[in-house]
């Protein structure tokens, strides 16, 4: 199995077609469908990637996106959106966003993204936990 991956998107169908094709190329998927099962998903178990969705009614995905980023700065999330705005784009990568992907999309490209952000969240939580390794005072 490679890593552990939550898809969050409001789109039943969305959900289930790239779930099914993470989940056979070896991925531990867990899905979401709104904002607010996201960061109740996240509470109880890490996450390597998220793929979140912009576009969702009560909480949207740059929301969602500050709330995971509060929980866990290290998240490597990758925004998903229908209709590209520039605005929307730049504030994703300002807030911590890893990537922003355009639906429709090529799933090897996803993928290829998908394992370009666990490799870069990996490497964040090295250097973090050695930071806190080498600033602890000796005892």
């Amino acid at each position: 199995m490679k890593f552990s991956l939550l898809i969050v998107d409001d789109e039943p169908k969305m959900v289930k077609y790239l779930s099914r094709r993470l989940v056979n190329r070896g991925y531990k998927v867990r899905t979401a469908f709104s904002g607010h099962e996201a960061l109740a998903a996240i509470e109880n178990s890490p996450f390597t990637v998220i793929l979140l969705d912009i576009m969702m009614p009560e909480m949207n995905g740059i929301e969602t996106l500050k709330k995971i980023l509060e929980t866990d700065p290290t998240a490597a999330v990758i925004l998903l959106t229908g209709q590209l705005s520039e605005q929307i784009a730049a504030e994703g990568k300002k807030l911590g966003a890893f990537d922003l992907v355009m639906k429709p999309f090529d799933l090897n490209e996803l993928i290829e993204k998908i394992d370009l952000a666990a490799r870069h969240q990996r490497q964040k939580n090295a250097v973090r936990q050695f930071s806190g390794e080498t600033t602890q005072p000796e005892s």
